[in-house]
């Protein structure tokens, strides 16, 4: 039996865009017919048991994209073990995590962008912005999801 391999995207607070790549990662991923398991988490507790921010959700849901059964939760340290794929969406939480991890775990950790063919690094905090900056958000996650899909059907 193939190992199912399994992601995890990474934010600060798991409000806007780790739950985001989370919801697009999981259309893509369910079109491109690959079986993956895909989950989300904050590296702080801020919003534990909440959904997902409704900009994040409104912005999203008009390409269609669905946020349903997502809850805001932290990483915690099993995750390091079960996923494959730790991706983060800036250097501030990729070192947040390494700091988190023994360090057998770091080559799993990542930058999302990693996988995007995009001049950005880093998927930049929408949260005290405007409409337009959730936008930039689902734009880099999205090209980075493809790349990440593409990433995937090579291994």
């Amino acid at each position: 039996m193939q190992h199912k391999p399994a992601v995890l995207f990474v934010c600060l607070g798991n409000i806007c865009r780790s739950p985001t790549a989370e919801a697009v990662f999981r259309h893509k991923v369910k079109q491109s017919a690959l079986n993956i398991e895909i989950d989300s988490a904050g590296t702080h507790g801020y919003h534990i048991g909440s959904p997902p921010d409704k900009r994040s959700q409104a912005v999203a849901e008009m390409r269609g994209y669905d946020f349903s059964g997502l809850k805001c939760r932290k990483v915690q340290d099993d995750d390091f073990e079960r996923f494959d794929y730790i991706l983060a969406m800036d250097h501030s939480n990729l070192s947040n995590l390494k700091d988190m991890s023994d360090e057998k775990y770091h080559d799993k950790i990542r930058l999302f962008l990693d996988f995007a063919d995009d001049p950005h690094t880093e998927v930049p905090d929408p949260y005290y912005g405007g409409k337009r900056g959730f936008e930039l958000v689902l734009d880099l996650i999205e090209s980075a999801s493809d790349g990440l899909i593409a990433h995937l059907k090579q291994q």
